[in-house]
């Protein structure tokens, strides 16, 4: 197109793309065609693309190209473009015409140049239309990119102190709640990078003038997003919606991520706006409160927030959520967010009696601890329809154009403004901040909450009585495996290991204890409905807390507790030991398993299944550790995992070690490579045939393992392995050659047979052959029996009881 209009008439480019007389050239073109037409747009869409190309060149080569560029002023073609509204096609190669540019740019000045002006800010707040798909992505990858500019030098391009206008960032938050992912994920992306600049004039503005607006919508659309994953638990029991719960809970942990992104950036100013939003209007009134009166039924119990700010009462409803989704989501909270301001206070709340960590002043003032002031004042809780209409804040957008509509008011000092330079602070910050006095009325209705016992510390303790089955257990046990592996709570380990403790006790969490050890005991009972993952976390959590400085705090009864588990569990085995063919394969399969990917209870708690009810069927594709088993099979592998589990327990708090498993130890065996003295050994020679070789071999047949060897050519009477794999893994069959035996060795690892081997033995004569599969028959009995002798040694077998 470009050198068809040059054969018209004009100028004709340079032969050379990557030159100052191109970009001239493309300046000739712009200027020739400053109206944007169809017939003309692809022309303006192909100079603005040569343009990114030049204009990178020339960054990197020859820096005449920049200053023909700012000479020229060439940045008003791309405004002039965007005024005429001149459609998508031609905004979206803009775009990315400015993307390219700012994301390869090398040089300071070549940056500068781009930036000077206040033209990209015009870019930024133009109107665009955000419906096409492709102008939105373009749109915020562009803003995204920009971010990643921005340091102590060039924030001030983008931060007008004077007009106090950040169009970078405002423009970039009102696409929070966007319902495509990527542009929800870039929005963060820039906000992190926008919070990560230390300038003081720009956090002010983002605390004083956004952060109350964003966070409290964000906070808002967090707590929609919540009720979204309950309702997906409450309607899903079938499993029928597993994919569309997997997607919530990704998405909230994804939010958990970003609000401990900002926290960790310890910027003082807004880390105390997003806290006092997390507590007041997410964790405490949402998350906490659920733990108490959060329960599935017909009717779904309201959180009512009573709001006083300087002349409104303002009230909010909030439908709760099912305690085991709200200890699902503490679980996570503590897990992902270890900022002490943040964690020690919710800690708190959860662990002292009900609303005891509220208190009244003298002037009956609610004050929340000695760090923040409380504006919630009291929760009146009543049962509503799940229908009722929720109460969204107002827009961000629309609070954002409020701010610059409205005059700044001069505002008495306090400790949270006395800082900054103007000695002022904005209303939203004022609202925050200032205290707030309760009626007579209100303070009646708050002495009712104080007089109700600790309702969230009681659900824990209920879920841990694991009655029914373990689906509540399990989130409790995670909750308190969170805490107490929280490094915001260190100092807090007491809330759980003195709970309950009575004088003259030892100083662990007696209360504690004892559900643990009643989970352990209700797992090695007949027809148990205690998952693995439920009995392993309570293993890990028994030796956190039973455990002090290496040495053993249990009381003498409860080590007793757990070894008659343990014997109880040895006993449950001893059935299947003499009846499940597939016994020994699956014992040492899972004790592989235990070994190589031991329980993390981080990813655990990232599976959404885990919300829906236990089920039996692997249809599912549930995890076998996290759903009840199925058939004799499972039930076998049931009972072998608690067995492993328990004695593992029992040689930790004894502090013993583990000299009987694995029954096969890698040091033991022979391993490829390995020369061999087979001066005295039986070997039969073949020829091993597979699909990718054919070779000349040596059959040696040892205790517990099949070798294939050749000779070694430096020592007379030894063999180097070139193979070496289980005899009990060995399948042996004959074929229509009385010469020839087809082998397949599988790899170990259980239920999943996986041949490491599949070849055609060929012997020198059908005597041989026999012999070979004598042997190996033999040996695969011989191998196989030695082992489950073993195995009913763990189990306490006797000897003439010995299969």
């Amino acid at each position: 197109m470009l050198q068809r209009r040059g054969w018209l008439g004009g100028p004709k480019p340079p032969k050379n793309p990557h030159s100052l007389e191109h970009l001239k050239y493309l300046h000739h073109v712009l200027m020739k065609n400053q109206t944007v037409t169809e017939s003309n747009k692809s022309l303006i869409v192909e100079a603005l693309r040569s343009m990114a190309e030049i204009l990178i060149w020339g960054d990197q080569n020859d820096s005449s190209v920049f200053e023909f560029y700012l000479e020229k002023n060439m940045f008003l073609f791309f405004l002039n473009i965007l005024e005429q509204n001149s459609g998508n096609y031609v905004c979206v190669q803009l775009l990315q015409t400015l993307n390219i540019l700012f994301e390869n740019l090398q040089h300071e000045t070549s940056l500068y140049y781009l930036l000077s002006n206040n033209h990209i800010n015009e870019v930024i707040c133009h109107k665009f239309d955000f419906s096409d798909e492709e102008v939105m992505a373009y749109y915020i990858s562009f803003l995204k990119t920009l971010s990643l500019r921005l340091n102590q030098h060039t924030i001030h391009f983008f931060y007008n102190e004077h007009t106090d206008d950040f169009a970078l960032y405002t423009e970039a938050i009102k696409f929070f709640n966007h319902p495509e992912s990527m542009v929800r994920i870039a929005v963060r992306t820039l906000t992190l990078n926008v919070y990560n600049v230390n300038d003081r004039a720009m956090l002010r503005f983002i605390r004083d003038k956004t952060a109350a607006p964003y966070f409290s919508n964000l906070v808002w659309f967090i707590a929609e997003h919540v009720r979204e994953v309950d309702n997906c638990v409450r309607n899903n029991a079938n499993h029928q919606h597993r994919d569309r719960l997997r997607d919530l809970v990704a998405e909230h942990l994804d939010h958990l991520h970003y609000l401990n992104d900002i926290v960790t950036l310890e910027n003082e100013m807004l880390n105390e706006v997003l806290i006092h939003h997390l507590l007041h209007r997410l964790f405490l009134p949402l998350y906490v409160r659920s733990l108490a009166d959060g329960s599935p039924g017909q009717y779904q119990y309201i959180y009512t927030f009573i709001m006083f700010t300087m002349d409104t009462l303002l009230v909010i409803e909030r439908p709760l959520v099912s305690s085991v989704v709200a200890l699902f989501l503490l679980s996570q909270v503590f897990l992902i967010i270890h900022h002490k301001p943040l964690v020690h206070q919710l800690a708190e709340v959860i662990f002292n009696r009900n609303l005891d960590s509220l208190s009244l002043d003298g002037e009956g003032t609610v004050m929340f601890y000695s760090a923040f002031t409380c504006t919630i004042i009291f929760d009146i809780f009543q049962p509503v329809e799940q229908g009722d209409i929720l109460q969204q804040p107002e827009s961000l957008e629309k609070l954002l154009s409020s701010h610059k509509k409205r005059k700044n008011h001069k505002k008495r000092p306090n400790y949270r403004n006395t800082d900054s330079d103007d000695g002022a602070s904005s209303p939203e910050a004022e609202a925050i901040t200032s205290l707030d006095v309760i009626p007579k009325g209100a303070a009646s209705a708050l002495n009712l909450i104080f007089q109700l016992p600790r309702p969230f510390l009681d659900t824990i303790y209920s879920a841990l009585n694991c009655t029914g089955s373990d689906y509540s257990a399990l989130f409790a046990l995670c909750f308190l495996y969170a805490i107490l592996h929280n490094k915001g709570l260190l100092c807090l380990t007491h809330l759980i290991e003195n709970f309950g403790k009575e004088e003259g006790s030892e100083s662990y969490c007696h209360w504690l204890i004892e559900r643990l050890l009643r989970i352990i005991s209700k797992s090695v009972m007949s027809e148990s409905k205690v998952r693995l993952a439920t009995l392993r976390l309570t293993s890990i959590l028994l030796k956190k807390v039973g455990v002090r400085d290496t040495d053993c705090v249990l009381l003498e009864e409860h080590l007793s507790s757990i070894e008659r588990c343990r014997a109880e569990a040895m006993q449950n085995l001893q059935k299947y030991l003499k009846e499940e063919e597939m016994f020994l394969d699956i014992f040492e399969d899972e004790y592989r398993t235990l070994q190589n990917k031991p329980l993390n209870v981080e990813y655990l708690m990232m599976d959404s299944s885990l919300l829906l009810p236990p089920t039996v069927t692997p249809l599912t594709g549930i995890e076998f550790s996290k759903r009840l088993p199925c058939g004799q099979s499972e039930q076998a592998r049931q009972l072998i995992g608690i067995f492993f589990t328990l004695r593992d327990l029992s040689l930790f708090l004894c502090k013993e070690s583990e000299t009987q498993l694995p029954l096969t130890r890698e040091q033991d065996c022979i391993q490829t490579n390995d020369k061999l003295d087979l001066n005295n050994s039986d070997l039969i020679a073949c020829t091993v045939s597979s699909k990718e070789s054919k070779q000349r071999r040596f059959l040696v047949v040892e205790l517990y393992q099949l070798i294939l060897v050749e000779p070694d050519s430096k020592r007379l009477g030894w063999g180097v392995v070139k193979f070496a794999g289980f005899l009990q893994d060995v399948e042996v069959s004959s074929d229509t050659d009385s010469r020839t035996l087809h082998v397949i060795i599988h790899k170990p690892s259980g239920l999943r047979r996986v041949p490491i081997l599949a070849a055609n033995f060929i012997f020198d004569d059908h005597i041989r052959c026999m012999a070979a599969k004598q042997r190996l028959t033999k040996g695969r009995m011989r191998a196989r029996h030695l082992k489950t002798g073993r195995i009913a040694v763990l189990l306490g077998v006797s000897q003439h009881e010995d299969p």
